[in-house]
């Protein structure tokens, strides 16, 4: 859905890699949320769900217009840490976004709307990843240094107020955190985009990907394992060099 990519704020304007805090796996603080039954009923997003659901699938107007503008860089985020670069992850926000509009009046508010979001936006990217695999490696064969993709996926938004070196070093740093999640599986990278970069409560999580508490942990623990394995040496050289 086209109209989605040219809208006013849209993901496409200016973007690049998503900005975090680093390290970016470390334990966030928690959030105290807990989706009980109660705060279901109570969805923030409730009302404006409601309106969408009551309008008419015209476009991107109105009660949509908005939900679209509350979700559209929780979405692009999610979808950029699992596809691992600007264009797909602009493909997978726009269809991400086009199941919503396509899906919303059958939603019943058996789980909160942002877990749904979520969950359609994990699933858009990870099918989108399975789908362009060949694409992926027969980019392999092409030269280290080919275009413009690599310097946009690891662009930093202040970069202009940077010293060359310190750029270059958040530029590496960026590149090697999303390498690492890239190559978890997509279900660890799922999960680890939902809790280190979303800051989602296990409870939440659990909610979004329907798996039970123990395996939200297990999960966790073991891609935490991995980053740690792999980017340890990574930030040492960086804030010791």
């Amino acid at each position: 859905m086209r109209e989605f990519a040219e809208s006013e704020g849209s993901p496409t304007r200016a973007r690049g890699a998503p900005t975090c805090a680093l390290p970016l796996w470390r334990e966030p603080r928690p959030t105290g949320i807990r989706p009980t039954h109660d705060s279901v009923k109570t969805d923030p997003d409730r009302e404006l769900v409601e309106a969408c659901q009551l309008g008419e699938p015209s476009g991107l107007d109105g009660a949509f217009r908005q939900l679209y503008e509350q979700f559209k860089d929780r979405v692009y985020n999610v979808c950029y840490r699992i596809t691992g670069n600007p264009t797909d992850a602009l493909d997978a926000s726009q269809e991400t976004f086009g199941i919503l509009f396509r899906k919303i009046v059958e939603f019943r508010f058996e789980s909160k709307f942002s877990s749904w979001v979520y969950r359609i936006a994990i699933n858009a990217s990870i099918d989108l990843k399975r789908r362009t695999s060949m694409r992926w490696i027969a980019s392999l064969d092409a030269p280290a240094d080919s275009g413009t993709s690599e310097s946009a996926r690891t662009e930093i938004r202040d970069e202009q107020t940077e010293a060359p070196m310190a750029a270059a070093s958040r530029h590496e740093l960026e590149f090697e955190i999303q390498g690492a999640i890239a190559r978890l599986s997509p279900k660890m990278r799922a999960i680890t985009v939902l809790r280190y970069v979303e800051n989602l409560s296990y409870d939440e999580i659990a909610e979004v990907l329907q798996i039970s508490l123990g395996t939200v942990k297990s999960r966790l623990s073991r891609a935490h394992e991995a980053l740690d394995r792999e980017l340890t040496p990574v930030l040492d050289r960086y804030y010791l060099s």
